[in-house]
């Protein structure tokens, strides 16, 4: 099934992007039942609780709804994400809203958080909640909500007991002002409130996991901030990063000049550069999730020798096809033997500290 999704890649990048992602999600639902064998036991890692058979996941985005969560584990991942989410559903943003950069390797959107809401998504989450793997639920706030902090809460409540553990999604910057959320302040109260609800929740469903997904723009003493106040509220982990707004100064592409976050290759060095700093500022006290341009082993491991423990992709798939999620973890073994590691988290920060 992989290999003949990875034939068609050529074709859907003659259509609309979105409806190619929407065709790409309807080929998932008719196989569903995909697996690719059992993972090096090198890959595995345990974090937050959770055991992982490898540091790969999907990225939000691709499975905003809770449609394939089953599939894209098939595939070979070793966690799913699905969102981002809000209360309620939403439409989005006007199309067009979704750009391809094919000589970059990139992409644009300003997608807006187009989903259908907690509920839709709680149903099929729900539905599959005896089945194994790793399901993560990436939250975020509608666009008109007077109360964007709340719309995170009521996320944690909606799916504690279907989540293995939650993204606190406050980078996007295709929702106005949602960003703002990031400063200290606002930042310590969002926090405070999410944390207290997870708490509340575990009384009945356990202990789930809460990471805090920030922007690749932040300055270094925004960073800072950020990760003062993370440490200090006690997050699970630190997702670096979103989409950026910065476009780089090498990117030609036609579309290149809409507004939006950009993904993929030209995200990749800003992303890990930001990556490596926050590793140099928690060390081992904070795990990391490392994203932004991973499309080939070489990329994943840059990624985890940066800070990352765990690593996810989207874009990558855009261009390269489902079969780069096999292709990473092969390279991936590779690296282990020329390194002499014998496991995965014996590479993590290696090249930052």
């Amino acid at each position: 099934m992989i290999r003949l999704l990875d034939l068609a890649r050529p074709f859907t990048g003659l259509i609309d992007p979105e409806e190619a992602h929407r065709l790409a999600l309807n080929a998932l639902k008719l196989f569903p039942s995909v697996t690719v064998g059992r993972d090096d036991p090198r890959l595995a890692v345990s974090a937050f609780g959770l055991d992982f058979p490898n540091p790969l996941g999907i990225a939000a985005g691709f499975d905003k709804n809770a449609d394939v969560p089953d599939a894209v584990l098939g595939l070979g991942f070793g966690f799913a994400e699905i969102g981002t989410v809000t209360p309620k559903p939403q439409a989005g943003n006007p199309r067009p809203r979704l750009f391809r950069l094919p000589s970059s390797e990139g992409v644009i959107n300003r997608l807006g958080f187009n989903n259908g809401g907690f509920a839709s998504a709680h149903t099929r989450l729900a539905a599959r909640s005896r089945r194994p793997g790793i399901v993560g639920v990436n939250v975020g706030a509608n666009k008109d909500s007077k109360d964007r902090a709340a719309d995170y809460v009521k996320g944690i409540k909606t799916f504690a007991d279907v989540a293995h553990y939650f993204v606190v999604n406050i980078s996007s910057p295709n929702t106005p002002g949602l960003r703002d959320l990031q400063a200290a302040e606002a930042l310590d109260d969002l926090l405070a409130r999410v944390l207290e609800a997870r708490d509340k929740a575990a009384e009945k469903y356990g202990k789930k996991p809460v990471f805090l997904k920030i922007s690749p723009d932040l300055s270094l003493d925004e960073l800072d901030d950020v990760v003062k106040t993370a440490m200090r509220r006690a997050v699970d982990a630190l997702v670096i990063s979103n989409t950026t707004l910065s476009r780089p100064a090498l990117l030609r592409d036609p579309h290149a000049k809409e507004s939006g976050g950009l993904s993929g290759k030209p995200l990749f060095s800003l992303s890990t550069f930001m990556l490596k700093e926050t590793y140099r500022r928690v060390g081992k006290e904070l795990p990391l999730v490392g994203v932004g341009g991973v499309d080939s082993a070489e990329a994943a491991w840059a990624k985890i020798t940066a800070g990352a423990t765990l690593v996810q992709l989207y874009t990558g798939l855009v261009y390269k096809g489902f079969g780069l999620v096999s292709k990473i973890k092969s390279g991936l073994r590779r690296r282990l033997d020329r390194h002499g590691f014998k496991s995965i988290l014996d590479a993590v920060g290696t090249e930052a500290r």
